[in-house]
């Protein structure tokens, strides 16, 4: 089986959830505290191709007080909704589990498990 990673935040309780049903079917992955040591612009890139998705904006968090503090609903530019995230990672939409070439969001947790069908 290959690597299995969580893109995770402790503090939130989706993120815990999904850690724990990963190790509850057995599966240790490797805990990336985004937060800690957020991803680069490419690692982003990256993880947006392997979730299939479109745009930098279905990763970010709109909620969350760096989006309107940076003006991001009228971002159009990938690059520069992509330096946002690198800048403040708490706009990065958790947790992402990824295992091999896919990834899925673990929203709801459940979601991630078909990473592993």
């Amino acid at each position: 089986m290959s690597q299995v990673e969580i893109y995770h935040n402790p503090r939130c309780s989706k993120s815990r959830q999904t850690l724990q049903l990963l190790q509850d079917k057995g599966i240790e992955p490797t805990i990336i505290e985004y937060l800690k040591t957020p991803p680069s612009t490419a690692q982003l890139k990256d993880l947006l191709l392997l979730l299939g998705f479109q745009s930098a904006r279905e990763l970010i968090r709109s909620k969350e007080e760096a989006f309107k503090a940076n003006n991001l609903a009228d971002e159009h530019d990938e690059d520069a909704l992509l330096e946002a995230m690198v800048q403040h990672p708490k706009l990065i939409e958790r947790p992402i589990v990824v295992n091999g070439n896919r990834a899925r969001l673990g929203r709801p947790p459940e979601a991630v498990l078909e990473l592993f069908e």
